[in-house]
């Protein structure tokens, strides 16, 4: 059951659409989803309490950084895929949940702020490698993005992080009402009326190529040894 963290030090990123995007997809397409509500603005949290009951998708809303392993290992039998939703921050949650993580997604505005997010925790990613002989996979997914600008946008993005060796999705979530909707009305891109909102076949078609693209780069299996990742976390200025 892979573990996927969407994270960013920068708030603000897309990281909760993105998150519940494709929670929402993989649910959709049959998949048994856990997602795990580690940002303290609880915006997943809000969204699951207007939906009430979906089928394939359990929400998790009191996380700690003493509980979050618990609840990885408890939801494991039930559990499909692992989502975790977490804080516009780099702390010791954000250090463990990545840590337990088998992808990270970054999700990245065009914004010189979105960019240093994203960069803070590429070197959280490059110092577990080198401190803890963790090598997490990792990508970078474009959110926000205008359908006229994707490919400049996407052309751009790589280019610059080519040097790190990062990979940018192809897949940019685009800016679209619909998304939007999710958090004012609850339910997902399938249960929203077309005749109310906007261009909602576009947002699920969106959506889906995003979903299929994060499964591809999934491991075929992973196997869990049950031992506790154990970081040593130490607070760095902004």
């Amino acid at each position: 059951m892979p573990v996927i963290s969407f994270a960013n030090a920068k708030g603000g990123a897309g990281k909760t659409t993105a998150a519940l995007l494709l929670a929402t997809e993989l649910a959709h397409s049959g998949h048994r989803v856990t997602l795990i509500d580690a940002d303290p603005q609880r915006w997943i949290s809000q969204w699951a309490q207007m939906s009430g009951p979906l089928r394939n998708i359990e929400v998790i809303s009191e996380v700690s950084l003493a509980s979050l392993q618990c609840h990885l290992r408890e939801m494991a039998a039930q559990t499909d895929y692992f989502i975790i939703d977490l804080a516009g921050a780099r702390d010791a949650l954000v250090t463990t949940a990545i840590g337990l993580s088998d992808h990270v997604m970054i999700p990245v505005q065009g914004s010189a702020m979105d960019a240093k997010g994203a960069a803070q925790i590429l070197d959280l990613l490059a110092m577990m490698k080198d401190k803890a002989n963790l090598d997490i996979a990792h990508s970078v997914v474009l959110t926000r993005v205008a359908s006229m600008v994707t490919t400049k946008a996407l052309v751009a993005i790589k280019g610059l992080l080519a040097a790190r060796g990062v990979n940018v999705l192809n897949t940019p979530i685009n800016e679209r009402t619909a998304f939007k909707e999710l958090f004012e009305v609850g339910g997902t891109l399938h249960t929203l009326d077309p005749a109310k909102v906007s261009n909602v076949d576009k947002a699920r078609e969106n959506a889906s190529a995003f979903a299929t693209e994060v499964m591809r780069l999934m491991p075929v299996r992973v196997v869990r040894s049950g031992l506790p990742r154990v970081f040593s976390f130490r607070r760095q200025a902004a």
